[in-house]
Formats: C-alpha cells, structure tokens, sequence
C-alpha cells in the first residue's frame, strides 16, 4: 500500500505545499508531512505563516 500524502494550500496566495514534494528550495525534504514542519516556516510565495494553510479537499 502506497503512503498517502496531503496537499495543503495557503489562503492568501494559493501556494500549495506537497507533502510528497516537500519545499527543497526551503529545506524541507520531500515526504515531510505538513506537521512535522517547522512553526517558524512561511509560505514560500508570499511569506504567510503556516497557520495560513488549510488542507486542500480531494
């Protein structure tokens, strides 16, 4: 069974963080899950907080 990974979304600018993909360009290896990133980590578009993320519906 494959591992199931989210997609969050910032409300703000529609970036949308992969778990699958993680955020390279920020240090965030992929297959980080949303959680488990850092509190102090923004959005890489327009600098949110990630309390601007919402989990993106299927």
């Amino acid at each position: 069974m494959t591992e199931k990974y989210l997609i969050y979304r910032c409300v703000i600018c529609n970036y949308e963080y992969d778990e699958e993909k993680g955020d390279m360009d920020n240090g965030i290896e992929p297959g980080t899950r949303f959680k488990d990133i850092p509190d102090d980590w923004t959005c890489p578009q327009c600098g949110a907080d990630k309390d601007c993320f919402e989990l993106k519906k299927e």
